[in-house]
């Protein structure tokens, strides 16, 4: 499957193969190559879908993965399914001319010809198939029209393959010159089609120039071809770009013809733009979007997050009577196993209106519109609008945001642009925002407050990347801004199917998440706080000095003081007290490092709260609130908490995105000075917080 960005080919791949990859109304959504299975009658063919180039002159990772999949020697394809906008033919078919003198089979789907009707036009398929000389097939993938015309077209050139023919306008004199050299070569044993014969005449590659040098029978053609050609001026790259565009030119106004005479006018989309790209009300409109897409995620979620509690908490009553008579067993599975995972599970409403908001501005284009609006403040640190893409995608989950900086044009910008994606607040963070919200911001300064602060802290990780990609750029990877090329989609409704997928894949990675780490780590923490246990005399004496009503309380307390983990974290303590954060807050931040989700059962089971862990239960909030340090002053404040924020806003807490960055970069530099750095930042972020509280008499 081949394609221009955002030209409809991974809407196309699914329609074709059943699968579920992501489709978004922007481009550089495919950033790897992705395969599956396609049925054809009683054969079984594999369909590879590979992100989009609008040549095959790769600029960036993602399009060198493309051109490989086309050119490969070893394992060529055995047919390039182009798709083409047919909104936009003159500049879909230039990536034609070239496949086609790669001399590989082609079939064509044509996609967005509704779009074009709706402009008054009309493409005639026929007309376009005798130009270009292979079968080619209108579809609306989406819809799935076209999909089994389009599937007997694909199992007929399978076994009787169409080639295209060369005839693309090429300068005079020079395809002439092309096909003598290409025969030239042929006769001394080099078979090269006449694609590669042209490039390797524009852009000679290193490996290319040791051959000729190795076969001097070989280079004699060549020299002489590139003195004739230079001699008539006709190696200027921008000649040869200038006749394929007037070629496909022709070809779109001889098969596409208006239906009205009526006077052109502007677009809906260009309407539109004239607000939502204007430089100051377009920025005004994308804060206030922003903002209403998180004031929605605090106050939308709160009815169904309160049934999940209560099912939770209808759980861990039905089980614990049976296991009354073995305490260590039932703290286990009620405190440890059920507390952990429901209370990771009551999040999973709003991590559901976050990603059904996502693929809603996604499937409009309005996500492309962001880009051009953020490049000018992404250029002032070196980077290009381009950078937004994957920083998006970082706001639902790091590693396919480090993944998409292969769109980046060059390797440094590419690196910048990995090593700040981590610092976007990922979907892994929004429990910890919400519960030190909903127990510290909320009660003092009502909801408003509340779902301002959650949107603040969700582009503190931003206002951060920008100063330390300007000074990566400048100190550390010395890297250049690039020119910033990307295609604004049309407007249009968002397709539903899209907007359910997106929203369940990504709670399927949230529920399978909660089912495998948060388990293991609630049970970790949970024997790491349950033992050693507190001997009966220590109890007795507790006991002897306390009321009845403070007993209970301060065994509990006593018990995850001297218990392997109080211990812990009784030990680093003084590291986190600059920051305000005494040994049971350090301790959760430490236990998180495996993956941000388990903080939420760390606090539960570290303030022995059972069952009762999660972000809107009233006892974990209160024993938030009512925790104290030894000397009795109140351990969390509004300070306390903006801090705790802000730490975990910045840290780099999660093995699974240190690994990506390994396999991204091929090296452990980088994922160590990422680590090192936000780290770093965060507990200098905190450190200070706590230090103007302290100057304000918090």
């Amino acid at each position: 499957m081949v394609g221009n960005p955002n030209a409809g080919k991974t809407t196309l791949f699914n329609a074709l193969t059943g699968s579920r990859q992501k489709v978004a109304n922007y481009p550089g959504v495919t950033v790897e190559r992705v395969s599956s299975q396609m049925r054809l009658g009683d054969d079984i063919v594999e369909c590879v879908d590979i992100p989009g180039i609008y040549s095959l002159t790769a600029a960036s990772e993602d399009e060198r993965v493309a051109t490989s999949a086309i050119l490969a020697k070893d394992n060529p394809p055995d047919l390039c399914v182009i798709v083409l906008d047919g909104t936009n033919l003159e500049r879909h078919l230039f990536l034609f001319t070239q496949i086609a003198e790669a001399g590989l089979p082609v079939v064509i789907a044509v996609t967005m010809t509704d779009r074009l009707e709706a402009h008054g036009k009309e493409l005639s398929i026929a007309a376009l198939s005798a130009e270009l000389g292979v079968d080619c097939v209108a579809v609306i993938g989406h819809k799935e029209k076209g999909i089994a015309e389009l599937k007997m077209a694909i199992r007929r050139n399978l076994r009787e393959p169409k080639r295209p023919a060369y005839d693309f306008g090429l300068p005079e004199g020079l395809e002439a010159e092309l096909a003598e050299l290409r025969d030239r070569l042929s006769r001394l044993g080099v078979d090269a089609s006449l694609g590669e014969v042209r490039h390797s005449l524009y852009q000679p590659t290193e490996e290319f120039s040791n051959f000729l040098r190795d076969f001097p029978e070989v280079s004699e053609p060549y020299r002489t071809a590139r003195e004739k050609l230079e001699a008539a001026d006709l190696l200027r790259p921008s000649l040869d770009v200038q006749s394929r565009y007037k070629w496909a030119k022709d070809i779109q106004e001889r098969v596409v013809t208006r239906l009205s005479d009526a006077k052109l006018r502007k677009s809906r989309t260009d309407r539109i733009d004239q607000i939502l790209i204007h430089r100051v009300w377009g920025l005004a409109i994308f804060i206030g979007v922003m903002y209403l897409v998180f004031q929605s995620i605090y106050t939308l979620a709160t009815p169904v997050m309160d049934w999940i509690e209560g099912g939770f908490s209808w759980i861990a009553d039905t089980v614990s009577p049976p296991l009354e008579s073995n305490p260590d067993l039932k703290s286990l599975i009620v405190d440890g196993l059920i507390g952990g995972v429901g209370g990771m599970l009551v999040f999973l409403p709003q991590i559901l209106i976050l990603f059904f908001f996502i693929a809603v501005l996604e499937g409009t284009g309005y996500l492309a519109r962001a880009a051009f609006l953020m490049d000018r403040l992404l250029g002032w640190a070196g980077l290009n609008g381009r950078a937004f893409i994957p920083l998006l995608s970082s706001f639902a989950c790091a590693i396919p945001g480090i993944m998409a900086a292969r769109v980046m044009p060059d390797a440094k910008s590419r690196l910048a642009t990995i090593l700040v994606a981590p610092l976007m607040s990922c979907s892994a963070r929004l429990p910890v925002y919400i519960i030190l919200i909903g127990a510290f911001i909320e009660p003092t300064y009502g909801p408003f407050w509340a779902g301002f602060t959650l949107f603040a802290m969700h582009f503190v990780g931003m206002a951060v990347a920008i100063p330390v990609v300007f000074v990566l750029n400048r100190k550390v990877l010395k890297g250049r801004r690039l020119p910033f090329l990307l295609e604004l989609p049309p407007y249009q409704w968002p397709k539903w199917r899209d907007v359910w997928l997106a929203m369940f894949t990504r709670g399927k990675v949230f529920v399978k998440t909660a089912g495998t780490i948060i388990v293991f780590m609630s049970a970790l923490i949970w024997a790491l706080s349950y033992y050693p246990r507190l001997s009966p005399v220590e109890s007795a004496q507790i006991l002897k000095v306390e009321t009845p009503e403070d007993a209970d309380k301060k065994i509990q307390e006593r018990q995850l003081e001297q218990s392997y983990l109080g211990r812990f974290g009784k030990a680093i303590e003084p590291v986190f007290v600059p920051a305000g954060f005494d040994w049971r807050i350090s301790t959760a931040i430490l236990s998180a490092f495996p993956a941000r989700e388990t903080v939420v059962p760390s606090l539960g089971i570290i303030f022995s709260l059972g069952n009762e862990t999660d972000a809107e239960s009233a006892d974990l909030r209160t024993a938030m609130q009512e925790a104290t340090w030894p000397d009795g002053r109140k351990l969390f404040t509004v300070w306390t908490a903006a801090g705790l924020m802000v730490f975990f806003a910045l840290c780099a807490q999660c093995m699974a995105t240190l690994a990506t960055v390994r396999r991204e970069t091929n090296s452990w530099k980088w994922p160590v000075f990422m680590f090192c750095y936000m780290t770093g930042l965060a507990y200098l972020a905190a450190v200070l917080i706590h230090q103007l509280s302290r100057l304000a008499g918090g």
